[in-house]
């Protein structure tokens, strides 16, 4: 049975992941940070299996990560955890500095001392991207983040490079585009979107509001994305890969169709800007290239755009139908 560690397990990503490993047959283990009150809704489905072990750490401590993998000595190691909201990063730039880009180096150093065999994931960002250089992006394209979490994200990224290339370990940094699921927080403008136009439609509230609605991404469907992840620790050659649609969309487009999957016919009547949303400097267009990713891993999306949209909005109907404000 081959082992997994993975920093994050209960994030957006981390749970999915998870359960992908635990169809393939693997040992898990998840490091989560010791808190008053844990929070296991995204692997709730999974928490109570035998072969996952969730394990008390924390990205700030470095002898939590050696002592963890030491004992564990895990095939693979999927960096996954993160101080990962962008407009946060403003907000707590330093934070952001320590867990999205120190936090790397940490993990890549208990690794190197206890247990240097495994393969390793990193978490990277099409955010390194920012004001882009050349459109589409590819593996190739030169970093210019524009905010403190896409700065943090590029340090990660490299210190993985020269791990690989100092130390001769498997290390990978996956460059992944906007994915978004159910799963995502509340606080990510996809999620912000389906929540507040699932609450407009059932009269919980009369309008949403959001920044900028002319940014545009490319966004895939979360639970595709980890599957890219563990198809780049199978290879034979550590590597570095953008995952993304190959598909761009503005803001705008997702709050239209979100509010053609509610039945809401008029999206402008329900929306209001507040400038308290918008980012002090923009990202105005992402796109990625994941050629590479196809030829080379096999991999492929499974939903389109407006798929993803309409699961989100009805996963949002759903559950707000329940609830009483």
């Amino acid at each position: 049975m081959k082992k997994a560690f993975i920093t994050g397990i209960t994030g957006q990503d981390g749970s999915y992941l998870a359960e992908s490993l635990l169809e393939k047959g693997y040992q898990v283990f998840g490091l989560t940070r010791r808190t008053s009150t844990q929070n296991f809704a995204r692997i709730k489905r999974v928490v109570h299996n035998p072969n996952l072990k969730l394990i008390s750490g924390d990205l700030i401590d470095q002898h939590s990560l050696t002592f963890a993998l030491k004992d564990i000595q895990p095939d693979e190691i999927y960096n996954l955890a993160a101080q990962s909201f962008v407009q946060a990063s403003w907000e707590q730039p330093v934070l952001t500095g320590e867990f999205t880009g120190i936090g790397v180096t940490r993990v890549l150093e208990a690794m190197r001392l206890a247990s240097p065999n495994a393969k390793f994931y990193q978490a990277s960002s099409s955010e390194m991207f920012g004001k882009v250089r050349e459109t589409p992006q590819t593996e190739l394209t030169p970093f210019y983040p524009r905010s403190p979490y896409g700065v943090a994200k590029v340090y990660g990224h490299w210190i993985t490079v020269n791990y690989r290339e100092s130390y001769d370990m498997f290390a990978v940094s996956g460059i992944l585009f906007n994915h978004e699921s159910p799963r995502r927080g509340l606080e990510f403008v996809t999620r912000k979107i389906a929540n507040g136009i699932a609450r407009v439609k059932l009269g919980k509230q009369p309008y949403i509001e959001l920044g900028n609605l002319d940014a545009k991404r490319d966004w895939g469907y979360a639970k595709d994305y980890v599957e890219a992840m563990w198809l780049m620790l199978q290879q034979n050659e550590p590597d570095d890969y953008v995952v993304a649609t190959g598909e761009t969309h503005s803001v705008r487009e997702f709050l239209e169709l979100s509010c053609k999957s509610a039945g809401i016919t008029d999206w402008q009547s329900v929306y209001k800007h507040n400038p308290v949303y918008d980012r002090p400097a923009e990202v105005d267009l992402l796109i990625g290239d994941p050629s590479k990713a196809k030829e080379k891993l096999g991999w492929q999306p499974t939903i389109d755009f407006e798929q993803l949209v309409d699961l989100m909005v009805q996963s949002e109907l759903e559950e707000e139908s329940k609830l009483k404000d």
